[in-house]
């Protein structure tokens, strides 16, 4: 099961080279917390960043009655990347987009620091119109969460944005533990992307090339059957280090004023 909220923002980029490093291996804690999932309406799949939605249960009566949820504590346990070989992260663009494949090269392709059943890491590629894709992948398989494929490039809308999200999600790994993977890319004016989860403070660096930046962590919640991972906040810097995005109080959804 992968939870996948909607949160989108616009953006333009250039591609690069091939992604080699990744985040930084620290782990810290927090208290996830509960958002309301918006109904997909337009597109054939959800896209996006956040957390997942409160549960319902049943009240006394003839109507169901929502039941707030319980936040968890939650850590950060790694947040650290491999490198996918040129070879295999043509294999996985391959398998993810078909006769499409030629036409992109890889700007980053990464392991997660944890697998899930169907998941263990990422592939951003680009095109010559600077249009970019966002293959999962499962060793040298890819797939992609958008229909078809490249309907991620179709986001592109908007100008005077920073940052776009491309998809973005939560799939469990075990009995509380979860991976969290995302994407997105960001203008020239952005020198450095960082991610935040929950309520905690703690900024973790995204894997950044060719305008494009991939987060992915390993979460883990405890034992509690009922506990949900944290939403992931995407922050953006300027070269002089001042924080010019922040998810958490800027507008995420397309048309918003910022």
């Amino acid at each position: 099961m992968r939870i996948r909220p909607i949160m989108l923002i616009a953006a333009t980029a250039t591609a690069a080279a091939l992604a080699t490093a990744g985040g930084m291996a620290t782990a810290a804690t927090g208290t996830s917390t509960a958002t309301p999932t918006p109904a997909a309406t337009a597109t054939p799949t959800a896209h996006g960043s956040g957390s997942a939605g409160a549960s319902v249960v049943s009240g006394s009566g003839s109507s169901a009655t929502p039941a707030p949820a319980t936040p968890a504590a939650f850590t950060v346990t790694s947040t650290t990347t491999a490198p996918i070989d040129a070879g295999t992260a043509a294999e996985i663009l391959a398998s993810c987009l078909g006769s499409e494949a030629s036409q992109y090269h890889a700007v980053i392709a990464v392991r997660a620091p944890v697998a899930s059943s169907d998941t263990d890491g990422v592939v951003i590629a680009v095109n010559s119109a600077n249009q970019y894709v966002q293959c999962e992948s499962k060793g040298h398989k890819g797939n992609s969460m958008s229909v078809p494929a490249t309907f991620i490039n179709d986001r592109l809308w908007g100008t005077g944005h920073l940052v776009e999200f491309f998809d973005s999600f939560s799939a469990p790994t075990g009995a509380g533990q979860f991976l969290s993977l995302g994407a997105g890319h960001y203008t020239p004016d952005v020198a450095k992307v960082t991610i935040s989860y929950g309520d905690d403070p703690t900024q973790y660096p995204a894997v950044m090339a060719g305008g494009a930046f991939v987060h992915t962590a390993a979460i883990s919640t405890g034992h509690n059957a009922n506990s949900f991972p944290p939403a992931p906040y995407v922050h953006a810097y300027n070269a002089d280090g001042k924080e010019i995005y922040n998810q958490k109080t800027q507008p995420t959804v397309k048309g918003a004023a910022q």
